[in-house]
């Protein structure tokens, strides 16, 4: 639930924004002046905070400085007066997200507020995908893959200026997402962020997508369109897989990035517009330069400030903390209790090639939603493709070392898989991936058993096994608890 704090010493006013969030699910909590609103940052969590610039014992731009001191990552937005808008500025320059004038109307605010929540929720995706992103107010995320690092602090700059970007990487590398981020922590996040995705529009009707068009324009062209430069005029306009447009398209886009101004199909109207261009694609441009398949022009008038985004297997450290947001995801989204994933299972991930990047993670880790029995993604649970890797890297030999368990070593021997017991690596002795993963399950149940002494209930809870599929798998290797008592 998104928590909120109404901070104003209108007792009216902070009644009527609870009723604004009364069908939304929110939490909304309140505070008559400053210190009293200062005590419950400190004393709860809360995601964004509604405060007034002029109050009693506190002011509002005191109340903001202590607020981004305690927590940089709550978002603030003031409330003032006409007259106090200079004030409500400055709060913007000092960390505050955004502001609004009183009297406060229902619409506006609740506009506001769930930008700021798309801002932040943004930000809170980035930061799982990046070592350090940090905002203008100076929040810190962290993380642990230096590639993503440079990354971020490159956004962290490019989120201030207004020039044309160029975001370059391979399919599911998160390329739309740096494109919110830029929008949504610029001077242009009041505006549309606006996408378009290049390659999904026929090439007969890309002309009308972009620059709209007249009535009568054109067989089927019924009724006068806006194009997306002029819905999107005063935001970010987000050209996805820029590369796949036609070059006679590519000769129009060039002109509206140098003149700034357009004509609809089948218009002499000149409309200017003042935007930010975002552009992203796949593929090499360089190489189809060479080929006369992308004009060079556009490419450096596109390419002045590029992102090059590295593919999964290059940043394979943030492949925990991705696994972990996505677990909390689905948790939400299938109401589940999917606590973690076993040390094997985030092993096979490790190992994995990942050609989907990202968006091939989440559907992996979505798909063990719907399998998974268990309180934790097991092996078994992962699609066919991610054990298709154990299979391989089997027949190497190797397999990326375990997280440390607290399990004691085991006397028993069976063909199959035996273990570096320093380790915790997986040697085969049998290149059969169905024998060799039943023997992991049987050795981690021995130990697991040797540690709680055979006592079923601890172990399951310990061992984070539910209790019905522990007493299976025992039926099934044939083992007596009892002989570890």
């Amino acid at each position: 639930m998104f928590k909120v704090l109404v901070a104003d010493d209108d007792f009216d006013l902070r009644a009527s924004i609870a009723s604004a969030f009364a069908d939304r699910n929110y939490r909304v909590d309140h505070a008559s002046d400053g210190e009293e609103c200062i005590n419950r940052v400190r004393g709860g969590r809360y995601d964004l905070v509604l405060l007034d610039v002029n109050m009693p014992r506190l002011s509002g731009l005191e109340a903001l400085k202590e607020i981004k001191t305690h927590d940089p990552s709550v978002t603030v937005i003031m409330l003032t007066a006409f007259s106090n808008v200079r004030d409500a500025v400055r709060a913007t320059r000092e960390g505050a997200y955004n502001y609004l004038e009183k009297p406060i109307k229902a619409d506006s605010l609740v506009y506001l507020v769930e930008q700021a929540i798309r801002a932040k929720n943004m930000v809170q995706s980035l930061s799982l995908a990046a070592p350090v992103f940090r905002l203008p107010s100076g929040t810190d995320f962290i993380g642990q893959s230096q590639e993503m690092k440079k990354i971020f602090s490159v956004i962290d700059k490019l989120s201030q200026v207004d020039t044309a970007v160029l975001i370059r990487g391979e399919s599911g590398t998160g390329k739309e997402l740096v494109a919110q981020a830029l929008h949504y922590n610029s001077p242009r996040k009041n505006h549309r962020f606006v996408t378009v995705n290049c390659s999904a529009i026929p090439e007969t009707l890309i002309e009308s997508e972009l620059f709209g068009h007249e009535k009568g324009a054109f067989t089927g062209a019924d009724s006068r369109k806006i194009g997306k430069f002029q819905y999107a005029d005063g935001g970010t306009l987000f050209l996805d897989e820029v590369g796949d447009i036609s070059p006679s398209m590519q000769v129009k886009l060039l002109r509206v990035l140098q003149e700034k101004t357009f004509s609809p199909v089948g218009s002499n109207r000149e409309i200017e517009v003042s935007l930010r261009i975002v552009a992203a694609t796949h593929r090499n441009l360089e190489e189809m330069i060479k080929k006369g398949q992308f004009r060079e022009d556009l490419f450096y008038r596109l390419n002045v400030l590029p992102i090059q985004l590295p593919s999964l297997r290059e940043r394979k450290n943030d492949i925990e903390a991705l696994t972990s947001y996505f677990i909390e995801k689905f948790n939400r989204r299938h109401k589940k209790k999917i606590g973690n994933i076993s040390p094997i299972a985030m092993n096979l991930l490790r190992a994995h090639h990942w050609p989907g990047n990202i968006r091939e993670l989440e559907n992996v880790i979505e798909h063990a939603f719907v399998i998974e029995t268990t309180q934790a993604i097991t092996p078994e649970s992962l699609p066919a493709s991610i054990q298709n890797t154990a299979i391989s890297i089997l027949k190497l030999g190797i397999l990326p070392s375990l997280a440390p368990a607290p399990l004691l070593p085991v006397s028993h021997s069976r063909p199959g898989l035996t273990f570096d017991e320093e380790n915790l690596n997986l040697v085969p002795q049998r290149l059969d991936f169905q024998v060799n993963k039943e023997e992991f399950e049987r050795r981690f149940l021995i130990r697991a058993l040797q540690q709680f002494k055979g006592r079923i209930n601890q172990t399951a809870l310990q061992a984070n096994i539910p209790k019905k599929t522990l007493l299976r798998k025992l039926e099934k290797y044939g083992i007596n608890a009892r002989d570890y008592s």
